[in-house]
């Protein structure tokens, strides 16, 4: 697992570009496991901050529980349809995993999430294929075109 610091340090124009991504929007999606071990998305508010990422939510909120019973997680960016007059402009999206460490707060729940993988995925140039970046902590980063 790995800090957002750790990240920008060893790909820091990927880092960059991910949190760009994040940052474009003030919603995202979180994923956690349900107690029967399904799926559950939930809307969020994501932030960057002294080289970590955090989320917070109401102790009571389902999404809570999810997270006090199973710390794995995932989050997705906002994400708009690439401009059709020129696809390769588009932002792309952008997916977070790893676990959630509950952080001591008074009113709200909130967690440092340590991360175990980042993918960007955008449009590439030609626009005749998407460019998948992946990042994970033993492997660094990996570029692959999917036509």
């Amino acid at each position: 697992m790995s800090s957002w610091a750790e990240i920008e340090a060893a790909e820091p124009e990927f880092a960059k570009t991910v949190r760009a991504v994040f940052d474009a929007q003030k919603h995202k999606t979180m994923a956690t496991i349900r107690r029967d071990g399904s799926p559950r998305i939930s809307g969020i508010e994501m932030e960057f901050s002294h080289g970590d990422v955090f989320v917070g939510m109401m102790p009571a909120s389902v999404k809570f529980s999810d997270l006090q019973r199973d710390a794995r997680v995932a989050f997705h960016s906002g994400s708009e349809d690439p401009p059709t007059d020129d696809p390769t402009t588009w932002r792309g999206d952008a997916k977070i995993a790893g676990r959630a460490i509950e952080v001591p707060e008074e009113k709200f729940k909130k967690f440092r999430i340590d991360i175990n993988e980042v993918v960007l995925i955008r449009v590439g140039r030609p626009a005749d294929h998407l460019v998948v970046e992946s990042w994970h902590p033993d492997r660094g980063l990996i570029r692959r075109e999917r036509r």
